[in-house]
């Protein structure tokens, strides 16, 4: 199996190659997801598009603009945590990032407060007021920025051009029997020989994913084993994924009754009014 201790590191790094697609930003797919889609097993691309009905619809989130929320990252087992309050902008895929805490991924030995912000083109990254000159600190930002914006949107991004979609079959977990669809990337497009793959466990009553497994070619994990676990709230209309807990194998391919790493959102707000101009303020 593989040596998945360094969970701080491991799942920062997560979507890694994900986050390279094309961006979901024009409204001529909002027609089609305001209609009823068909939810069948013999067409797993069509059952991609039921579940971004579910969880609201890209229309209806490209319509509130923007969203607000704080975000708690937290290490159980080296019980540390990195606290930010995010910020994104659907339009552009914007995503600034302000950290009051950061003790896992995020300038770990900084003193003070850290920002990072993407405008759609570029990364700052700032640490107490004043730009940083920390190539990994910056390398480090540039990255969260856009994979912190992929979390968010993730349930979108799955059925994007060049994505390579399977039914997988049923499987019962917790009393409940999921429908697996496999997921990964044509190398065609991404230009890589190995593509990050999940297995998405959709609850065929609600169409929301509470379960998943995903592999990290990045790191050499080539197979989906690492599990991530979601707990929905009705916000505003969009379901949001507001605890996610993950588990990784140890080098026996076991997993552990306490999750590895723990993500809860707070205080989520849609259309702030933020702008290019207004979002790091």
């Amino acid at each position: 199996m593989y040596p998945l201790r360094s969970a701080a590191l491991l799942l920062s790094l997560l979507f890694v190659s994900c986050v390279q697609q094309t961006k979901k930003t024009t409204e001529t797919s909002n027609e089609v997801l305001e209609k009823l889609p068909a939810y069948d097993t013999s067409d797993p691309q069509g059952m991609l598009t039921a579940i971004e009905h579910a969880y609201g619809g890209w229309g209806d989130l490209w319509k509130k603009g923007d969203v607000e929320f704080s975000y708690h990252y937290h290490d159980p087992i080296l019980k540390k945590t990195d606290l930010s309050t995010e910020r994104y902008l659907f339009g552009n895929e914007a995503s600034y990032g302000h950290y009051t805490q950061h003790e896992i991924n995020v300038m770990p030995e900084a003193e003070g407060e850290v920002t990072q912000y993407f405008d759609g083109e570029k990364t700052t990254v700032m640490q107490n007021g004043r730009i940083s000159e920390d190539p990994q600190a910056n390398a480090v930002g540039a990255f969260l920025r856009r994979a912190n914006y992929f979390w968010f949107v993730m349930p979108y991004k799955l059925n994007d051009s060049g994505t390579l979609v399977s039914y997988e079959g049923p499987e019962e977990h917790n009393n409940i029997v999921y429908d697996k669809i496999k997921v990964t990337y044509d190398p065609a497009l991404t230009g890589k020989e190995q593509n990050d793959a999940y297995i998405l466990f959709i609850n065929p009553d609600t169409k929301l994913i509470d379960r998943f497994y995903f592999s990290l070619p990045f790191m050499g994990v080539n197979e989906p084993v690492l599990i991530a676990n979601y707990e929905y709230e009705d916000i505003d209309g969009q379901m949001i994924s507001t605890k996610r807990t993950y588990f990784l194998p140890n080098t026996k391919g076991e997993y552990g009754t306490e999750p590895s790493l723990v993500q809860t959102m707070g205080n989520v707000r849609f259309g702030n009014g933020f702008t290019i101009e207004n979002i790091t303020e």
